[in-house]
């Protein structure tokens, strides 16, 4: 295969992604709306209890709001990578996916290249968020809109391919939202995105622990110091780390038979 065949097919996957996702606008306005309500309501009734001191990568005094706007672009990738690595294995199952597959292009390169398309769309919605979050007086430097960019995305690989894992091992498709709910909100709560991981020592050492097994604090914590312009190489390194772990781990997994649509054999 030539290097012109694995362009075609990475526009190709690229343009699809786009396309379903102009044609699910109503997905659009969902995505924003959950962390947008924790920005406004959530942030308000907490921002007199949880005062949040001079931490890394702030330089100053910070609201709430400035503080978990980081963990909510987060959520944002979180959401939606579970969400598309549900609509992947539908697709493989029943629509272009299993069409894809048939393609003598090697598999790793169509998995993480699909990933990469459902990325690059949660990282639009992202800076939707952070625009809107101008409101609340979120400001962070005009740069770091910029130097956030390789955190979201590697954040949003990490993500989709550990829903992809878990979707690929999952035998009845119709339990995977409820499988989702004992991942994406332990992830969520028991991470740096809405509290400072002192916080969590002060009240908890053990779960200050699970917050820093947890590779979503990593993640979120490499979106917070490039959205302000400082460089985390831990947060990065771990977060990378775990990236190629469970893509190696998710494209090895991606068996036709390993999972099923109530009412349909697997192939």
């Amino acid at each position: 295969m030539k290097p012109a065949h694995y362009w075609h097919c990475f526009v190709g996957i690229q343009t699809r992604e786009w396309l379903r996702f102009w044609q699910q606008r109503t997905r659009f306005a969902s995505a924003l709306v959950r962390p947008l309500l924790w920005l406004v309501v959530f942030a308000a009734g907490f921002r007199a209890v949880l005062g949040i001191s001079i931490i890394p990568p702030y330089q100053t005094y910070i609201t709430y709001e400035t503080y978990i706007a980081p963990g909510l672009c987060g959520m944002i990738i979180l959401f939606n990578s579970m969400q598309g690595a549900l609509s992947m294995v539908y697709d493989r199952e029943l629509g272009s996916m299993r069409v894809l597959l048939m393609s003598p292009l090697p598999r790793p390169f169509l998995l993480v290249t699909k990933l990469l398309a459902m990325g690059v769309v949660s990282v639009g919605q992202v800076y939707v968020f952070l625009l809107l979050a101008l409101l609340v007086d979120v400001e962070p430097p005009l740069w770091g809109y910029l130097a956030v960019l390789p955190a979201l995305v590697l954040a949003s690989l990490m993500l989709g391919a550990m829903g992809l894992l878990i979707a690929t091992w999952i035998k009845q498709l119709e339990n995977f939202a409820g499988v989702m709910n004992f991942v994406i909100f332990p992830m969520f709560f028991m991470s740096s995105a809405l509290y400072p991981l002192w916080k969590m020592n002060e009240a908890s050492p053990w779960l200050y622990w699970v917050c820093q097994f947890n590779p979503f604090t990593h993640a979120v914590e490499a979106i917070r110091f490039s959205l302000y312009l400082e460089w985390n190489p831990a947060a990065y390194g771990i977060t990378a780390g775990v990236t190629v772990v469970l893509v190696m781990l998710a494209t090895a997994g991606f068996r036709p038979q390993r999972t099923k649509i109530l009412g349909t054999k697997p192939a």
